[in-house]
């Protein structure tokens, strides 16, 4: 029989007390309260979902639209607003969402992103070297997180390197928790611009990357491809490119130098990589509150009654720690090899990026560890300034030595 909850006063998002671990009030949501409502800092109110079943089912299909233009669409934070009505294919449902998908899936397949191991391979060589020369401690994130992924979506794209500061910046007051409404709109506005220039320059002098290529052949009226939907297209590849690798990169990093037994194992083992990837993927979910639905329908989850019209957060790291999929969940185990958890979403909408990301990180583990054997972290890991009020968790600085 359903229930039907009521808004209470709970707020979200909840606040990680361990930087590892998702919130602590999450467990006892999935063991007591699976599906809760909360309130939003937008004033919006949204059921969060925490089991791993439950949240997998939000994610795969059509009763819960992705579709962020459909009234009550939750805004997570006050400068996300502005995008969720001029989204990009990600905040949309099928048909449109796996027409845009299908123009991309090609650049993006394993195959094709086999063919980039040797070219990561010598940045994150040349980011190491360059990082070596220099008196420690030196911020891991801003010499070397941020820049192995930034450079290679940049190529891939065919973005500018030195355009790098201009993007990433207002990409960070765009996912900032902190930024308001009309700090977002300005950060937007500064970015289309910028890519609206850029597809100019892409149209009269084409290289050999994907934006020209989407400039050219799929863009009006050779293509089926308005221009501003290649603008948001390009954004949101962009940023999503290079924010999430980064913070994985450093929050990796940091969790690997906290557990020496399974840095150690992996260092023993070198075979391991892939499921050490995997499981600090799963282990660390920093991508635990950017699933935001709308149900499209009556339906129910976990005998609780959710109408049309109203909000859901899947909890990806709720997910991804719920101990009746993943033994010992809080344990960070490199032998674990399971591979079925949501870091990269679920269903239609997973990360298009993800088969990238799982190459770059095993690429920046392996070789971060073997070149600088006696890497640690330079301040106290409870003092590092960690991304609180952010869409994606992880750390603003990383000061280390050797």
């Amino acid at each position: 029989m359903s229930q039907t909850a009521t808004p209470g006063s709970r707020s979200f998002p909840l606040q990680r007390q361990c930087p590892f671990a998702p919130p602590s009030e999450y467990e006892r949501l999935r063991a007591k309260e699976p599906v809760s409502r909360v309130q939003l800092p937008t004033g919006d109110t949204a059921w969060l979902v925490t089991r791993y079943e439950d949240v997998r089912t939000v994610l795969s299909g059509p009763v819960f639209s992705a579709d962020s233009t459909r009234p009550g669409f939750p805004a997570l934070f006050p400068g996300l607003e502005q995008i969720m009505q001029r989204p990009p294919f990600i905040r949309m449902d099928p048909p449109q969402h796996s027409f845009y998908r299908r123009m991309l899936i090609q650049d993006f397949t394993v195959k094709r992103i086999k063919t980039m191991r040797r070219g990561i391979q010598a940045t994150v060589d040349r980011l190491l070297d360059d990082l070596l020369t220099q008196t420690p401690p030196v911020d891991l994130v801003e010499a070397f997180a941020l820049p192995v992924p930034s450079l290679v979506i940049c190529q891939l794209l065919g973005v500018p390197y030195d355009d790098r500061e201009f993007f990433q910046s207002r990409s960070k007051v765009i996912l900032s928790g902190a930024s308001t409404a009309e700090q977002a709109a300005a950060a937007l506005g500064g970015l289309r611009a910028y890519m609206d220039g850029l597809i100019t320059r892409k149209q009269r002098e084409p290289g050999d990357d994907l934006l020209s290529k989407l400039a050219t052949e799929q863009l009006e009226p050779a293509g089926g491809l308005r221009r501003d939907e290649l603008l948001m297209m390009c954004l949101m590849l962009l940023s999503a490119g290079h924010e999430t690798t980064a913070n994985m990169i450093s929050l990796g990093t940091v969790a690997m130098l906290e557990h020496p037994d399974q840095l150690a194992a992996l260092r023993s083992d070198p075979d391991l990589l892939p499921d050490a990837v995997e499981e600090l993927l799963r282990y660390l979910s920093i991508a635990d509150l950017i699933t935001i639905r709308i149900a499209a329908e009556d339906t129910e989850l976990s005998g609780v009654a959710i109408r049309a019209g109203e909000g859901v957060i899947a909890l990806l790291a709720a997910a991804d720690w719920d101990p009746g999929v993943f033994p010992e969940p809080e344990r960070l185990d490199v032998h674990r090899g399971d591979r079925h958890h949501v870091a990269f979403g679920y269903g239609v909408h997973q990360c298009l990026g993800q088969n990238l990301a799982r190459l770059e990180l095993e690429i920046v583990f392996s070789t971060l560890f073997s070149r600088i054997p006696t890497l640690r972290v330079a301040v106290p890991v409870d003092e590092l300034p960690y991304k609180h009020r952010t869409l994606l968790h992880g750390v603003h600085e990383l000061p280390v030595t050797w």
